[in-house]
């Protein structure tokens, strides 16, 4: 663990001290094969979880701690670094800065996370000098962040509007009037849409009828948790597309270098932290080349909800109502699997309208605001 750093800019009562976590105990695997985190790991996971419960009412955004823990040792494609901090014996807030490895070598993500007693006292933005300090040494020049915010908190009130997508955020919150004074700018506005289960089932029957009728050449083929290996190559192709295809306003990142390693890699990662999968994808016939994918996850931690993640029609292949198709063809699958969900989060550009649509058609309702900022270094 490395030693605390002390801010002096804080009054001389108190003295803030940032230190990084070590996510895992040292020493061997148990006789079951686990390790356990440690302890100051499991209080940063205890704050993300009361601020999820407070924001939210609910967990349906949060990691477990074992999603948590996986995510934070970082793997051969980023870079993770958790920081804790105290003032005094008391636990004040959160930082963490992540570090693309296999592209993106220029930008670092940030987040901020102080306890709510201790917010308005200059804090937030000692946590974010130090995650910037970190990105700064490592020679990052653009970072970025996000944050959400709910439905209700957006409405009726003035917006700061996105620079390059579309829609915004309510000026009046907090962390948004924190970002501008940080010097990070509002790139992209995603909303969050949610969807009750089950879907009327005539719905998705009418949906996939009227799909199919422009999808003859298409076949929809699906797997849980890992993808066949006839599949795999042109499965890691198709999310290196999304990478970039998917609409990310003026947000300076590259497109990701996906190959079968990596698809291995990301599933098995899902498989330890005890998270399910169910993918849908469309094939061309003649071809046999894969021209769409859904995926859809589920925890047990939190079992009445469902999380949308990729969706995707590759540009040659639009216009064959794929996107609604592999989405139909997913939820069936999900509600078979998952018989206990009753809920779908999903997100999505304000400027994606194409994607929306099909969501809206589903019967997804608006359930938030998600903001992308980006703060690029002199």
């Amino acid at each position: 663990m490395a030693e605390p750093d002390v801010d002096p800019s804080l009054e001389e009562s108190v003295v803030l001290a940032i230190s990084e976590v070590d996510v895992m105990q040292p020493g061997g695997e148990t006789a079951a094969g686990a390790r356990q985190v440690t302890a100051e790991f499991e209080e940063c996971h205890a704050l993300r979880v009361a601020h999820e419960l407070a924001a939210w009412g609910n967990l349906d955004r949060c990691p477990m701690l074992q999603e948590a823990a996986e995510f934070w040792q970082g793997n051969e494609y980023e870079e993770r670094h958790l920081y804790l901090a105290r003032l005094g014996a008391e636990t004040a807030g959160i930082c963490s800065v992540t570090f693309p490895l296999r592209e993106n070598t220029h930008t670092a993500g940030i987040d901020v996370l102080v306890v709510p007693v201790h917010r308005r006292r200059g804090l937030g933005r000692a946590l974010l000098k130090h995650a910037e300090a970190v990105a700064r040494d490592r020679g990052r020049t653009s970072l970025d962040a996000y944050h959400e915010v709910p439905l209700e908190a957006a409405e009726g009130t003035a917006l700061l509007p996105a620079k390059s997508g579309a829609g915004g955020l309510p000026l009046d919150q907090p962390a948004v009037s924190f970002a501008v004074a940080a010097g990070y700018e509002l790139e992209q506005v995603e909303r969050s849409s949610r969807l009750a289960l089950p879907v009327p089932p005539e719905l998705l029957d009418r949906l996939e009828a009227d799909a199919s009728a422009r999808a003859a050449e298409y076949s929809i083929i699906g797997w849980n948790d890992s993808c066949p290996e006839d599949l795999l190559q042109a499965y890691a192709e198709l999310k290196a597309t999304m990478s970039t295809d998917v609409p990310i306003a003026g947000l300076d990142w590259e497109r990701e270098d996906w190959d079968v390693a990596r698809v291995r890699e990301e599933e098995d990662t899902l498989i330890r932290s005890g998270v399910q999968s169910a993918v849908t994808a469309a094939r061309q016939r003649e071809t046999g080349q894969l021209a769409a994918y859904t995926v859809l996850n589920w925890r047990p931690g939190v079992p009445d909800s469902i999380v949308q993640q990729d969706t995707l029609v590759t540009s040659e292949h639009r216009g064959h109502r794929l996107g609604m198709l592999t989405k139909v063809a997913n939820l069936r699958r999900a509600q078979r699997r998952w018989p206990a969900a009753r809920s779908v989060l999903t997100w999505n550009a304000n400027e994606n309208q194409h994607m929306l649509a099909i969501n809206i058609a589903l019967g997804f309702k608006p359930a938030g605001y998600e903001g992308e900022w980006q703060k690029r270094l002199g």
